[in-house]
């Protein structure tokens, strides 16, 4: 299946949120990335595929879910290295340092990992989306010093632009227990 485009949408309850995401499912032919409760007691799909397949699936939550839709959005041409860092899956080598792109939202986290690799020759290592983060999201990126700079610079003009960026941070040459903890 072709990956280049994410659907995002975030449920005031999680009950009719559960519901929606079977009716998204059935509704067209897309890859399901994330499904989970968030606080405070919200609901969130991230799902991905070709782009009229996210919009068919969303449309279908969308009209489903009505009154207790809090947000959704489509995100076309996505940078290819996004899709497995949602799942925690991204291949990366360690390279010279680390970025790190905080935000509120799980859409401003998918559009600053999406600029960020757009910007620099970086490898995206993970998107993790807010359980057990308050609702928080945030994007880690590796390369050299510069990339990861001008990377994490890209990705938070995204989020700040909305603002809801909580901050960002470019280690050099972190110590090997930080690379562990990041796993």
């Amino acid at each position: 299946m072709v990956q280049n485009a994410l659907g995002v949408v975030e449920f005031v309850s999680i009950a009719r949120g559960v519901e929606a995401l079977d009716i998204m499912l059935k509704a067209a032919e897309v890859t399901l990335y994330i499904a989970t409760p968030l606080c405070p007691g919200k609901f969130t799909v991230v799902i991905g595929g070709e782009v009229a397949e996210v919009e068919t699936s969303l449309n279908s939550a969308v009209a489903f879910g009505e009154d207790n839709v809090i947000d959704k959005m489509v995100i076309a041409n996505l940078h290819p290295s996004v899709f497995p860092a949602l799942n925690a899956a991204a291949e990366f080598e360690i390279r010279e340092a680390i970025g790190i792109i905080e935000t509120w939202s799980i859409s401003s986290a998918i559009l600053a990992a999406d600029a960020a690799a757009k910007a620099a020759n970086i490898q995206l290592m993970e998107v993790r989306v807010a359980r057990g983060l308050g609702g928080k999201a945030f994007v880690t990126l590796t390369g050299n010093v510069s990339a990861v700079t001008s990377a994490v610079e890209a990705g938070a003009a995204i989020a700040a632009r909305e603002g809801i960026l909580v901050g960002t941070s470019v280690i050099a040459s972190p110590h090997p227990d930080v690379w562990e903890a990041l796993k």
